[in-house]
C-alpha cells in the first residue's frame, strides 16, 4: 500500500478540491497519487483473490477454475 505521508496528501488534496480551491500543479499530483493508489490497491487485491479458496457447504473445494490454474502456476515458479 501507499505510505502514510502519500495517503495524508491525497486527503488533503482531496478536502481541498471539494472547496475548488486546487492549483493545476495540485491537480496533476493528485492524479498521480490517484494514480498510485488505484495501482496498488488493485496489487493487493489481486494477490487476495488469488489466493482464495472457495468450498461449498459439504466442504468439497469450488474454486473457480481459473484461479487454480494461477495457484498451480505460482507453485511451479
Amino acid at each position: 500500500m501507499l505510505s502514510k505521508e502519500k495517503m495524508a496528501r491525497i486527503n488533503e488534496l482531496a478536502k481541498k478540491a471539494k472547496t475548488g480551491a486546487l492549483t493545476s500543479e495540485e491537480a496533476k499530483e493528485q492524479s498521480k497519487l490517484r494514480s498510485e493508489y488505484l495501482q496498488a490497491f488493485r496489487s493487493s487485491f489481486r494477490k487476495t483473490i488469488e489466493n482464495v479458496r472457495v468450498l461449498d457447504p459439504a466442504g468439497q473445494d469450488v474454486t473457480p477454475e481459473k484461479i487454480k490454474q494461477i495457484q498451480t502456476k505460482r507453485k511451479l515458479h
